[in-house]
């Protein structure tokens, strides 16, 4: 069973005197198309109460409706949120590890309080000069990462949807352009469009199959 995310290591840097602590996390990671986006979210000492922290998840075990509904309380109960993307074609020329990095980047530079301290799911951030700690699973044990889970997963979704508009015809408001058997379908159907990252398999394993 699934422990709730706690305020326990943000409280702790907290008391070392770390006032604006920065949960990071990011989505899209594994995606066939489609950006990779990153949030950053810092909450203050004196908020970590409000009734939205109780909430919070990692965005992977939360339904569409439940993110949704959290996003704007989040963003309502935050000192600071922002929102890094990195697009395809970034992905396809640095790669998808580094392409991470810039989006996280990004969201740290857009923050409105200056973060001194960063709390980041999986990634290290070496050209950063901020404390940082890196954790794997940190999105399902600390609440500042676990709120930026969720809004860096609808920020993304919501792209993919729009995303959608553009090429119809490869359901990316349905798989929001993970590897999902209709994609890849429709992927060979039709080849990549430019969302696509044509570093990645298959289209980067069979080049000439999806040639346009």
């Amino acid at each position: 069973m699934n422990q709730s995310p706690s305020f326990n290591v943000e409280r702790g840097l907290w008391d070392a005197g770390f006032s604006h602590v920065a949960g990071i996390d990011e989505a899209g990671r594994g995606a066939l198309a489609g950006p990779v986006v990153a949030a950053a979210v810092v909450v203050a000492p004196e908020d970590e109460n409000a009734p939205v922290w109780r909430a919070v998840r990692d965005s992977k075990l939360l339904s569409p409706s439940q993110r949704a509904e959290l996003e704007p309380q989040i963003q309502a109960s935050a000192l600071a949120w922002a929102i890094g993307t990195c697009e395809a074609a970034i992905i396809d020329r640095v790669g998808i590890a580094a392409a991470t990095r810039l989006a996280m980047q990004q969201a740290i530079e857009r923050l409105a309080v200056p973060p001194d301290h960063l709390l980041i799911d999986w990634v290290r951030l070496p050209q950063v000069n901020i404390h940082q700690y890196s954790q794997p699973k940190a999105d399902q044990k600390m609440a500042s990462v676990a709120a930026a889970s969720i809004l860096a997963k609808v920020h993304r979704d919501r792209l993919m949807i729009a995303m959608a508009g553009q090429f119809p015809q490869y359901g990316f408001a349905m798989h929001k352009g993970y590897g999902a058997a209709a994609h890849l379908a429709a992927i060979a159907r039709h080849g990549p469009c430019p969302e696509h990252r044509h570093s990645f398999a298959p289209i980067a394993r069979s080049p000439h199959l999806f040639d346009q």
